[in-house]
């Protein structure tokens, strides 16, 4: 494998070059996208905030810039701000949409549907209604569980994809993390209609216990406790993990081989940093290829707003690569 090419700020990361690769069935859809009264989105007008109406719901993203496409698909708790911070930057160069996942923020939020293979249809068909070629799709903690599945089921839509730090439902390394004190509100949340009824209206409090762990403003904070406001939203999110058990036989049942180019990378400090190589050889063992992995120094699960000038250039370094 070429050795990678890394700048100042690429130094700030440690690779382990692995070979893997994916596989899966290609599906395309279309639908319409509507326009939307502005939400703040801090960037004055230099990106749109819009709606689609699409697999039975309205998805809210916020798009920028002119390129080859990048899709930004966020983690728990947060919504596509946990991206805006990079998102300047990425458009200088590329496409950039950065979403909410179904049931969060601007999103509908439905009875179900939030297990990832559905969750990366809503994505497919996003990027189909946007007239997106062969995205290169970056996700971080559930939104890596959606990258992969989306990778997974749409492999011709797919450039590439980045996965930061999240083990995988049903992939070598899921197992060993699940005791892991940092993975404590995985069961609570999983508990059927108990988390609804106590956490809401203390969002707060709930969230901010997490958000201790990375480097966010008290606005930050309130943008991403506003993105779960209502009780239907606190259930999305919640069924979100009550189905992880659908995700982990939807991943182990996906043995198929392609070359999209994977991506797997954490925060040095992060809990999830010594089970990389275990994911890895987990999706080699599944048949994959075409896969490096890494460490982001200085971070710990939160990458984005731990580090943001490294994982825009990782970002940006990677997705350039994979523009043919």
């Amino acid at each position: 494998m070429t050795p990678l090419r890394m700048n100042s700020r690429l130094r700030r990361l440690i690779f382990f070059p692995v070979p893997l690769l994916l596989g899966c069935v290609p599906f395309l859809s279309q639908e319409r996208v509507h326009g939307q009264s502005p939400l703040a989105t801090g960037f004055g007008n230099e990106f749109a905030s819009q709606t689609a109406r699409l697999n039975g719901i309205a998805l809210h993203y916020v798009r920028g810039g002119k390129g080859p496409a990048i899709v930004l698909i966020h983690g728990f708790p947060q919504d596509w701000f946990e991206y805006h911070a990079i998102m300047p930057h990425l458009a200088k160069r590329f496409t950039v949409i950065a979403l909410d996942l179904r049931g969060v923020g601007g999103s509908t939020a439905m009875p179900g549907g939030y297990d990832t293979a559905n969750m990366a249809e809503d994505v497919h068909q996003l990027a189909a209604a946007l007239k997106l070629e062969r995205v290169y799709i970056v996700g971080h903690d559930i939104g890596g569980m959606v990258a992969y599945a989306f990778v997974r089921r749409y492999p011709q839509a797919a450039r590439g994809a980045m996965l930061l730090d999240v083990p995988l439902p049903g992939i070598a390394g899921w197992d060993e993390i699940q005791g892991h004190p940092a993975m404590w509100h995985v069961r609570f949340m999983q508990v059927p209609g108990l988390a609804e009824k106590l956490v809401a209206g203390r969002q707060a409090d709930y969230f901010g216990y997490f958000f201790q762990f990375g480097k966010f403003t008290p606005g930050d904070v309130a943008h991403f406790v506003k993105a779960y406001a209502t009780l239907a939203q606190l259930h999305a999110v919640f069924e979100m993990y009550r189905s992880f058990p659908a995700n982990a036989q939807f991943n182990a049942a996906q043995r198929g081989s392609n070359d999209v180019p994977l991506l797997l990378a954490a925060g040095d400090g992060s809990p999830f940093a010594p089970l990389v190589p275990k994911m890895a050889e987990g999706l080699r063992a599944n048949g994959c290829a075409h896969v490096e992995t890494g460490l982001i120094r200085g971070a710990v699960h939160y990458v984005v707003e731990d580090q943001p000038e490294a994982v825009a250039d990782l970002i940006e370094q990677y997705a350039s690569l994979h523009t043919q």
